[in-house]
C-alpha cells in the first residue's frame, strides 16, 4: 500500500480506502461485512470511510464492530452529516449546529470511538449560513471529536467560501469527496485547480463508475442479477452509464488493461490515482476477494501513451460539465 497526505495537513492516508455505502447494513450480511473489513486491513488499507445516513445508521454500527479490537491510532476513520437520519424530525437533517452537534456524538457511539479522524459535510446545506455550519465543525474539532474535517460534492465556489472561514477559524479544512472516474471527470477543470490553491485533496467514490468499468456489463444484454444496477440505492447512479455506446467502449479497454497487467477494475482505480490532488480512491466490497484484487492498484503508474488511448476510446463518452457537481 501507498500512502498520501490529505490536503495541506500532516495526515497521512492509504491511497485506496475502504467505504461501505449501500453494503453494510443492507446488501451484506454482518458477517460477510466484517471480513471485508479484515481483508481491507491485511491488504495494507488504513483508511475507512462511512456517513451516518448509510443504512439508516447502521453501517456506522457494522464498521464500528467489525474495527473493534484494531488499536485506534493505526487506522483512519471518516464519516459524514447531513442527510436525514433516525425518525425523520425537523432538525434531523441538514448542517444546521443542532443536527451537526448532535449527529457527531451518535457517529462516535455506533463506530465505538472517541474521535473520527476526519468529519465531513456530506452535501451543502443551502438553507443554512455557511458560517454557522463552519463554526460547528470548528467546535468539533477544538473539543476534539474530530482531527479534520472535509466536504463531499461541493463545488469550486463553495470550497473557497468554507476555506476562506476556515482560515479565519483556525480549522484544518483538507477534503472534498466527490464522484471521479474515467467516464464522470466533473472535478478537472474546476474543483481541482482551486482544492489545489486551498490546501485540499479529493478522496474520490465510485472510481469504477459504479462497476461500469469492471466491465461485466455487457452491450446489449440486461444486466447481471444481484449487480449495483438492480440495487435500488445504486442504480440511479449507475443508470447513465448503462448505454450500448459506453459499454462498447469499456469493452474496448480491456486489451489496454490486459497490456498493462491489469483488470479493467484495477486500471480504473489507478487512473483516478493519477491526478495529484487525489489522495485516496474509496473502494467497496461484498467480497473479501474484490478487496485483495482492487488493491492491486496501489502505487501504479500510468504512462502517458495509455493514458492517451483511454481517451481516445472514451471519447465524448466522459462527462465533464462542472455544473453536474451535486448539490441539493
Amino acid at each position: 500500500m501507498e500512502f498520501r497526505r490529505l490536503g495541506r495537513s500532516g495526515l497521512n492516508i492509504s491511497e485506496i480506502s475502504y467505504g461501505n455505502w449501500l453494503t453494510h447494513g443492507s446488501q451484506v450480511e454482518e458477517e460477510q461485512a466484517t471480513a471485508c473489513v479484515r481483508a481491507a486491513l491485511d491488504a495494507g488499507i488504513t483508511t475507512f470511510d462511512t456517513a451516518d445516513v448509510y443504512a439508516n445508521t447502521k453501517a456506522e454500527e457494522v464498521l464500528g464492530r467489525a474495527l473493534e479490537g484494531q488499536r485506534r491510532a493505526s487506522y483512519e476513520l471518516f464519516t459524514k452529516v447531513f442527510w436525514p437520519t433516525g425518525p425523520g424530525g425537523p432538525n434531523d437533517k441538514g448542517l444546521g449546529r443542532k443536527h451537526i452537534l448532535e449527529s457527531i456524538d451518535g457517529s462516535l457511539k455506533r463506530l465505538k470511538t472517541d474521535y473520527v479522524d476526519l468529519y465531513q459535510a456530506h452535501r451543502y446545506d443551502r438553507t443554512v449560513p455557511l458560517e454557522e455550519t463552519m463554526l460547528a465543525f470548528a467546535d468539533i474539532v477544538r473539543q476534539g471529536k474530530a482531527l479534520y474535517i472535509g466536504v463531499s460534492e461541493w463545488n469550486a465556489e463553495q470550497i473557497a467560501r468554507a476555506a476562506e472561514l476556515a482560515r479565519e477559524l483556525h480549522v484544518p479544512f483538507v477534503s472534498n469527496q466527490p464522484q471521479y472516474s474515467m467516464l464522470w471527470r466533473v472535478i478537472e477543470s474546476q474543483v481541482v485547480p482551486v482544492s489545489e490553491r486551498e490546501g485540499v485533496s479529493q478522496i474520490v467514490w465510485s472510481p469504477i463508475a459504479q462497476g461500469v468499468l469492471t466491465g461485466k456489463y455487457l452491450p446489449g444484454q440486461p444486466v447481471p442479477e444481484g449487480s449495483r444496477a438492480t440495487d435500488q440505492n445504486g442504480s440511479k447512479f449507475i443508470a447513465r452509464f448503462l448505454n450500448d455506446d459506453v459499454l462498447t467502449k469499456v469493452q474496448q479497454l480491456k486489451p489496454l488493461a490486459a497490456d498493462a497487467g491489469l483488470s479493467l477494475a484495477q486500471l480504473a482505480v489507478a487512473w483516478v490515482l493519477q491526478n495529484p490532488n487525489v489522495a485516496s480512491a474509496i473502494i467497496g466490497a461484498s467480497r473479501p476477494e474484490q478487496v485483495h484484487e482492487n488493491v492491486k492498484a496501489a502505487g501504479v503508474k500510468l504512462d502517458a501513451d495509455l493514458l492517451a488511448k483511454i481517451d481516445e476510446i472514451l471519447g465524448d463518452s466522459v462527462e465533464t460539465d462542472p455544473r453536474l457537481t451535486v448539490t441539493p
